[in-house]
């Protein structure tokens, strides 16, 4: 169960990676923020970015810092009170990451995001280019469920699988999930005396999703399972997961410099792969675009990105983010990606080069319609 493993942490060679701090941790247990906690892990993260890596953090707690300054002692099952709670407690949430990361001289950005930002391709992209443009500014990203507006997520959904979700949005190295326990047991350790602890394991391993039991505390909605399935969702991008104690001294740079802390959980795929098996295996295609030889040759041989130019002809209706199907002369499917245009801009653009897309639609948002990174060979 333990399985293959190597002496030193994954983190060590990441330097892209999310962490994600639970509800226990950052409000004590559901007292309120605890500070001295936050600042800690502000130092780590600023030791990181000191080290050249890139951190995004997801962070849980808006709920239950918003019942502490409420004086609310029981999480409500109101909708309406859930959500007031949350717009009550992302203030002080807020407040709390910017005066800790400022001690060192970092800025910090508020990013809340809902389960449809990731499920439509045009918010994702959004978000995506956001992020992206956060870390290249040098600014700490601290990514929360936006709580106060949705609603089936705060029932159903947990900051884990925000966790692993925003590590693919990133294409991120690892995830960290940091949590009150010190990682993967067999059992509860806290019911049954013999339970084993998982060093190392396999991310998507079904014994380890039949293993790990349900939520730790009355503060958070995640347990065991939502963190093994985070993983496994994370390593479809090719990351690796660790979850560990997040009351574990300086735990994100120890990790940082190869010790091993907790429960890791190796993905078996590399990225490349993994994106590619997204993309052939969970999208459909909402259009086609017809390429001319020299894009053909582009693609499959010189390994680059679609240009308009290389565009004949374009079919079917769809938006900037869409999975779009790229033919050969022959009408053949041999690649296909995520579109940077819509269709009514790509027809407006097909045949033309990059330099001409700003003068044509008034803004150029990308020189690709497609790029490499987001396309798949057939």
């Amino acid at each position: 169960m333990t399985g293959s493993h190597n002496a030193v942490s994954v983190i060590a060679s990441s330097t892209r990676l999310v962490a994600k701090v639970g509800s226990s941790l950052v409000t004590n247990e559901g007292r309120g923020l605890d500070r001295q906690a936050v600042a800690h892990w502000a130092a780590q993260i600023a030791t990181l970015r000191q080290q050249g890596r890139q951190v995004v953090l997801v962070s849980s707690g808006a709920i239950a810092e918003g019942m502490a300054r409420l004086g609310w002692l029981k999480r409500p099952t109101s909708m309406h009170e859930l959500q007031a709670a949350a717009a009550v407690g992302q203030m002080g949430l807020c407040q709390a990451y910017e005066a800790a990361f400022a001690a060192h001289g970092l800025r910090t950005a508020q990013v809340l995001l809902t389960h449809e930002d990731m499920a439509d391709r045009s918010r994702y992209l959004n978000a995506r280019s956001t992020l992206f443009a956060l870390l290249r500014l040098g600014v700490v990203p601290i990514v929360n469920e936006n709580d106060t507006v949705v609603t089936d997520e705060i029932k159903l959904g947990d900051n884990d699988t925000l966790g692993a979700l925003v590590t693919n949005l990133i294409e991120a190295d690892a995830l960290v999930i940091l949590t009150d326990q010190r990682g993967l047991y067999s059992a509860d350790p806290r019911k049954d005396p013999d339970a084993a602890f998982i060093s190392h394991g396999r991310a998507g391993d079904l014994a380890l999703q039949a293993m790990a039991g349900g939520a730790g505390s009355g503060i958070g909605k995640g347990g065991m399972l939502t963190k093994v399935l985070a993983a496994k969702r994370a390593a479809r991008s090719g990351a690796h997961t660790v979850i560990a104690s997040g009351r574990e001294h300086n735990v994100l740079t120890r990790l940082a410099q190869g010790e091993c802390i907790g429960t890791e959980l190796q993905a078996s795929m590399a990225v490349w792969s993994a994106r590619k098996q997204w993309l052939a295996d969970h999208l459909h295609t909402r259009g086609r675009v017809m390429l001319d030889a020299g894009a053909i040759r582009a693609l499959l041989q010189d390994g680059k990105s679609l240009l308009p130019i290389g565009v004949t002809e374009v079919q079917g209706d769809f938006e900037r983010g869409d999975v779009v199907a790229c033919l050969d002369t022959g009408g053949r499917e041999c690649a296909r990606g995520i579109i940077n245009y819509s269709s009514a801009d790509a027809r407006r653009i097909m045949r033309q080069p990059s330099s001409k897309i700003a003068e044509i639609l008034g803004d150029m948002t990308d020189p690709e319609l497609m790029h490499r990174d987001n396309l798949i060979l057939l």
